[in-house]
């Protein structure tokens, strides 16, 4: 058991960033990235024998979170709904940074199947198969839900041209 412990102490100290970064950007909100990262690492712990064995731990921990990700999208509002004793004065508005910004934006507007989809595509650099066995679908429903997102993410991030301009 003290092996175990020490075992999945030293995978998720060692991954951590990536899993916040992964669930950021699901998410787009750091608070509740590490909720995500915090109930996934508990599943994770529960089925740590089985992870452990597993061929690739970081792709089972990347389901893990993904699932937890997309099972709080399908609960009620209430889940989702934050309680604080004060109301801030002022919202802080965001910095520009440029495209990373507009596409961070422009990614938190998809819904959270074809969010799921891109992320896993695209940043964690998973094939249609993979991405399919993380969101527990079939292989065209990944390529459906990814182009539905990336088709959603060109609309907003491409410059508008007049009537008869094209893009270069």
């Amino acid at each position: 058991m003290a092996g175990r412990d020490e075992e999945f102490t030293a995978y998720v100290t060692a991954r951590m960033g990536w899993l916040r970064r992964v669930a950021y950007l699901l998410c787009q909100d750091w608070h509740r990235a590490d909720d995500l990262v915090q109930s996934a690492i508990t599943r994770l712990y529960v089925h740590w024998r089985r992870a452990a064995a597993a061929d690739n731990v970081d792709g089972y921990a990347r389901t893990v979170l993904v699932r937890v990700f997309l099972a709080e999208q399908r609960g009620g509002w209430w889940q989702r709904v934050r309680v604080v004793e004060r109301t801030p004065d002022a919202v802080a508005e965001p910095m520009d940074h440029a495209g990373g910004v507009d596409l961070r934006t422009a990614l938190a507007a998809l819904p959270p199947r074809q969010r799921a989809a891109v992320v896993l595509r695209f940043y964690c650099d998973l094939s249609v198969e993979q991405s399919a066995d993380v969101l527990g679908c079939s292989a065209g429903t990944v390529k459906s839900q990814t182009a539905r997102g990336l088709d959603a993410l060109r609309r907003v991030l491409e410059p508008e041209f007049a009537e008869g301009e094209k893009p270069v």
